[in-house]
């Protein structure tokens, strides 16, 4: 069956169902309700006769690692917030922790005819962002690396980072401790955002004369992550007045590591975080973080993508301008001694 047939149940052109189909301007009530019960009575579902007719589904594909980290929700409420005035519906999948997971998670999408994808942090090399960008529009975000193929939104991490750790200094710290993040990313690693928030951690503590006090646990961006890399800080003596993770959920492992410990936040140990999810927020938690406005980020990922959808070839990169937000979680040194 072909969008021929369709055309012939309702007693239309071919052209007439491609506009019905498309949503295009100019198609009168009735005659959209005639195709659409001619499809109905059918069988068909809208999205494959789009495919017939190499037409629009009007969805997106948004993947995402996991739908764990509260940030996540805020770039997806932004990107929400922008498609609500169009007629894009986006499409969430889980790409995982692996490449090959990542990459069903993407075929998946391909097979489904979304107009165009968002990857948020994906772990795909290069070159595949960029094959997949060359059948699909494309918008990747938290890398960045630049492509002629796909657009970029990213956060300023290197000013970010610099905010947080410049801060924790000027309190009166020293033995500043960085907790970072580790994945199986085949991206070039000056172009992930956690290697550039750990490099920059070094660079401030070495220009502020403190290299001999670099303290950098390797461990993962999640709750479990944060707190073993907590507790591999504390455990060297001497211990850290102060911890930056890079990430808001490993911050909350690592306060949890602290209280274990038997220490008080911030009076023996300041934790900080990066993200400010709404978590951080929360006054029992009171977590100093960096802001990079996922919502921002969001929006900006809908509006280039349907840009791309539209026709435009060149490619942007959206750069956010983080913040620091300071709460109770950071104060200067007291029981650890300084």
């Amino acid at each position: 069956m072909t969008i021929a047939d369709v055309a012939s149940h309702a007693q239309v052109s071919v052209t007439a169902v491609s506009k019905v189909i498309r949503n295009a301007y100019g198609v009168s009530p009735a005659m959209k309700d005639r195709v659409k019960t001619a499809i109905d009575e059918l069988g068909y579902r809208p999205q494959a006769v789009a495919r017939g007719m190499r037409g629009r589904t009007f969805t997106i594909g948004l993947v995402l690692p996991h739908i764990r980290n509260p940030f996540f929700a805020d770039i997806l409420d932004g990107l929400t917030d922008y498609l609500e005035d169009t007629d894009y519906q986006a499409f969430m999948i889980q790409g995982g922790a692996t490449r090959k997971v990542e990459r069903r998670a993407v075929d998946a999408l391909m097979d489904r005819q979304v107009d165009g994808i968002i990857m948020v942090a994906p772990l795909a090399s290069k070159a595949r962002l960029e094959e997949v960008a060359k059948e699909k529009p494309t918008v990747v975000l938290a890398r960045h690396e630049r492509s002629s193929y796909y657009d970029s939104v990213f956060g300023d991490d290197e000013a970010g980072a610099e905010l947080v750790v410049q801060h924790l200094i000027e309190l009166g710290h020293r033995r500043v401790a960085h907790i970072t993040h580790q994945d199986d990313s085949q991206a070039r690693p000056a172009d992930l955002l956690h290697n550039i928030r750990s490099a920059t951690y070094e660079r401030v503590m070495r220009e502020q004369g403190l290299g001999d006090e670099i303290a950098v646990a390797t461990s993962f961006y999640h709750e479990k992550g944060g707190y073993e890399g907590a507790r591999e800080l504390l455990s060297r003596s001497p211990r850290p007045t102060a911890i930056f993770a890079g990430a808001d959920q490993a911050a909350l492992g690592a306060l949890a590591a602290v209280h274990e410990a038997g220490l008080s936040v911030p009076a023996d140990v300041s934790v900080a975080g990066y993200d400010n999810t709404h978590l951080a927020a929360l006054p029992n938690i009171a977590l100093t973080s960096v802001d990079q406005d996922g919502g921002e980020m969001g929006r900006a990922a809908g509006k280039l993508l349907l840009e791309r959808i539209e026709g435009r070839m060149t490619p942007v990169r959206f750069s956010v301008t983080p913040s620091l937000v300071v709460r109770g979680s950071t104060a200067p040194p007291g029981g650890a001694g300084g």
